[in-house]
């Protein structure tokens, strides 16, 4: 059971880290088109980045 706890935290944290790229991704195309960067790239980013972190801390609590 703890194994494919550990598989699920693993497989979030790609999908965070894919958050964060369309997060750029977005800003950057919102920063050449627009000349500012928006609210939901920002958003993106930070709740992806945020989610990442927690998800990190987890990972370690299992493995300790």
């Amino acid at each position: 059971m703890e194994k494919k706890n550990s598989q699920n935290l693993k497989s979030f944290r790609v999908l965070f880290i894919v958050i964060i790229l369309i997060g750029l991704g977005l800003m950057i195309f919102m920063i050449t088109v627009e000349d500012e960067p928006g609210a939901l790239p920002l958003l993106l980013i930070v709740l992806g980045t945020i989610s990442l972190i927690i998800n990190q801390i987890k990972i370690k609590k299992q493995n300790a």
